[in-house]
């Protein structure tokens, strides 16, 4: 019997294993900053020296929906997942794996079936999905606080401008700048609905858009508070064009991150919407201090909002 025994087992060190042996993949993970999906199938023990003699089948869910025939040279795809493909030339080396684009990626489990002559072998691979948030956490609380503050700062200067003038021509002024803030205060809040939380996507893209791009009325409200309440100084000058220098920042931020699924210019954007919120601050500190030391701010003459 022995010399049986030792008879197989010399067969099959020659002939190779019977099977074809895989490296297990348990799962691989896509994003939505994948273009492309890869599911992994790597056959460790391919002694095949013509493509002619390999076969590979790709399964989900047991229903076949990619086959390459070595034989005949032949590809065959389920409708569903028309962009599916392997690397016929990497068969020889053991790499099976599936790419699709990743509008076609099913979240599930692919069982990669591939046949080398009388040997055979398949493995299961589960893919899964990974939602990733566009910006950082800190990120995100950053990008809506700071536009968020710099509109309450706006309303806390229109209260004093509204406190301070009683005339029916001041009600007038004080309802276009009312007009102007509320347009502006809807705009960041549904901004930020649509941005947070979430991944990269276009209701996230345009959330961000309606957080910074409006930031410019803000600029136009504390001119027109400026001009009603204080008149122009070297100061007013000042915050406004710290102002006008951070919705630059902001809007050159906003322009290179929305392209990027993996924003590395979310400080940019951030800085110029914190330098935003800083010139209001110093309007409304300015606006206070100078509304404190007069009774009443008396509107300088023959001084026109224009619309």
């Amino acid at each position: 019997m022995w010399p049986l025994v030792v008879l197989l087992l010399l067969g099959s060190a020659c002939c190779g294993s019977a099977q074809l042996i895989f490296n297990i993949t348990r799962s691989v993970e896509y994003t939505a900053c994948n273009e492309t999906v890869i599911i992994p199938c790597y056959v460790n023990n391919v002694e095949a020296t013509n493509i002619n003699e390999m076969y590979v089948k790709w399964k989900f869910r047991g229903k076949d929906i990619f086959t390459f025939d070595g034989a005949v040279e032949k590809t065959t795809r389920d409708n569903k997942f028309k962009s599916t493909k392997i690397i016929p030339q990497k068969l020889l080396n053991g790499i099976a794996s599936l790419e699709m684009n990743k509008e076609e990626a099913v979240v599930g489990n692919y069982t990669c079936e591939v046949t080398e002559l009388s040997r055979e072998g398949e493995t299961i691979i589960e893919l899964k999905y990974r939602i990733v948030s566009w910006f950082s956490p800190n990120e995100n609380i950053l990008i809506v606080i700071f536009p968020i503050l710099a509109v309450l700062l706006s309303w806390g200067q229109f209260g004093i401008v509204t406190l301070k003038y009683k005339s029916s021509l001041m009600k007038e002024k004080t309802i276009l700048l009312f007009v102007g803030g509320l347009v502006l205060t809807i705009a960041v809040i549904v901004g930020a609905i649509l941005f947070v939380p979430g991944e990269y996507s276009t209701k996230n893209s345009c959330g961000l858009g309606l957080i910074v791009v409006p930031t410019v009325i803000l600029i136009l409200l504390q001119y027109c508070v400026f001009m009603i309440g204080v008149w122009m100084s070297s100061f007013t000058i000042a915050i406004l064009i710290l102002q006008v220098l951070g919705y630059v920042l902001s809007v050159v931020g906003l322009s290179l991150c929305v392209s990027e699924c993996t924003p590395v210019n979310g400080p940019l954007l951030i800085s110029g919407l914190g330098i935003i919120a800083l010139a209001e601050l110093l309007g409304l500190v300015y606006m206070k201090l100078f509304a404190s030391n007069q009774k009443t701010i008396q509107p300088p003459r023959n001084w026109k909002v224009s619309v």
